[in-house]
């Protein structure tokens, strides 16, 4: 069994740009993965995108913001209402 199929599990993926990263994880339809740069974004991934993927670019973030992006990454819920028509859309194979 998948374990990205739960609907809580999170992931964390890392690469040079996170460019490659994004594009090949975003290929499973189960997978909302999201390039991050900075604490705005880790927080707008969740509350407009509902992502479950968390991709960084190791050799454009300072370890430290990172860090603090997973934290806001892991605690941020998704909002729904006008955005969950967006996410269903994207989630449609």
């Amino acid at each position: 069994a998948n374990l990205m199929t739960q609907s809580n599990t999170k992931g964390i993926l890392i690469c040079g740009s996170g460019i490659g990263m994004s594009i090949a994880v975003n290929r499973y339809d189960w997978i909302r993965g999201a390039l991050v740069h900075d604490e705005t974004t880790a927080r707008l991934s969740r509350e407009h995108n509902d992502a479950n993927v968390i991709i960084f670019g190791e050799r454009l973030i300072d370890e430290l913001i990172a860090l603090s992006c997973v934290s806001l990454f892991l605690k941020t819920p998704f909002l729904g209402g006008r955005h969950r028509k967006r996410v269903e859309k994207l989630s449609k194979s």
